[in-house]
């Protein structure tokens, strides 16, 4: 079957989920067309990009929030990834979106803070938001073509990040080295360390309550350490839905750029290697444990801002960029981020969910969790 290229736009071509994109893009030139790319300050890589792609529009950090506009609107395209970090392409998506353009969802910061009002604006418009996490891949995969009503609840997987199997000292005084050694996942440097600390998937369950419309009691979250299986619904009827696969990023990023259709490409076939098992092997196992709330209370901290709804969660994503980078900084130890983080959410003030209101949550946060993590540096 003869397919019409896709148009792509890419907001953040240069980090490690843009990266993995134009991989895809350029296995399938057949499928795709890059028409827009926007990186940050790693313009030789972008040069790189546009040499190989050709795009119509690109843009650097030093075009700043218009850059970002014009690769997602002026380059004309049908789908565009948002991979950027942080808060800095929330008006170029809105624009995508009410211009009903479908929008492939790297950038957790942006559903966590401000995802009901994206959704809200999806509908109005019809564009589709598709997830490009692997965990929320996973639950669209299980979940499309099924009656909302019907999913009695979901299971995120995680990976239990490098500390899984540390104690509360060990973990306390570990190293940003320690916390980048993820053991399946190759990630950026802020994703891997919110793995060791949970709060990814802390952040992926408030991205779950957007996405398939759920409340936080009915999201559930279990470590599995091979992160071969990336989710499950469970359905009234009792009936549990899973989905596996080996972890590379380039496979729900695929499946979200070419949604509704997938990809030809060259699966693992061998039945226990794609179940993570060994290609030698005679059997594999797949082990499920529940998440430790003690030793990893980042998880807790974003239960709870999705209970409260409303700001809190903008403010918690903003706190832990800023505490993150703090540690990677060395700034603090590894056992302040959660202290830091929940003591910044404490000063922030709490408004009814609108964009004005997301932006200024997003700043105090900021402010409130570097003063908590100079406040903690003085301590020491």
């Amino acid at each position: 079957m003869s397919l019409a290229r896709k148009r792509v736009a890419i907001l953040g071509s240069t980090g490690s989920i843009g990266r993995q994109a134009l991989d895809v893009i350029g296995r399938h030139p057949e499928r795709f067309e890059v028409v827009g790319l926007a990186a940050g300050r790693n313009v030789d890589l972008l040069a790189e990009q546009v040499a190989r792609f050709a795009p119509r529009v690109i843009a650097t950090a030093a075009d700043g929030p218009a850059g970002l506009m014009r690769v997602a609107l002026e380059s004309e395209p049908q789908i565009v990834l948002a991979a950027t970090d942080g808060a800095v392409a929330f008006e170029a998506v809105f624009a995508a979106v009410d211009a009903g353009i479908d929008i492939a969802i790297a950038n957790k910061e942006l559903v966590v803070a401000a995802g009901e009002l994206l959704f809200e604006h999806a509908k109005r418009s019809g564009a589709r938001l598709l997830p490009v996490d692997s965990e929320h891949s996973a639950i669209f995969q299980c979940v499309d073509g099924e009656p909302p009503e019907r999913i009695a609840s979901i299971i995120l997987t995680a990976s239990g990040g490098p500390f899984w199997n540390r104690t509360a000292e060990e973990m306390r005084l570990a190293t940003v080295d320690d916390a980048l050694k993820h053991p399946t996942w190759s990630m950026g440097v802020k994703n891997t360390i919110d793995s060791a600390t949970l709060m990814n998937k802390g952040l992926e369950v408030i991205e779950a309550s957007r996405f398939f419309a759920l409340p936080a009691e009915k999201i559930h979250v279990l470590v599995h350490r091979t992160s071969v299986a990336h989710g499950f619904a469970i359905f009234t009827d009792g009936n549990v839905v899973g989905q596996f696969a080996r972890p590379d990023m380039r496979l729900p990023i695929g499946y979200a750029l070419a949604y509704p259709d997938r990809l030809a490409d060259h699966p693992v076939t061998d039945p226990l290697v794609a179940l993570g098992g060994a290609a030698d092997a005679a059997a594999t196992a797949l082990g499920f444990e529940r998440p430790d709330i003690e030793r990893f209370p980042c998880l807790g901290l974003a239960y709870r801002a999705l209970a409260e709804g409303g700001t809190a969660p903008a403010a918690l994503s903003a706190a832990n960029e800023i505490v993150v980078a703090a540690f990677v900084a060395g700034r603090i130890r590894f056992g302040d981020i959660a202290p830091c983080i929940a003591a910044a959410l404490a000063d922030v003030p709490r408004e009814a969910l609108t964009l004005d209101a997301v932006r200024r949550a997003d700043a105090a946060a900021r402010v409130a969790a570097t003063a908590a993590t100079g406040a903690v540096r003085e301590l020491r």
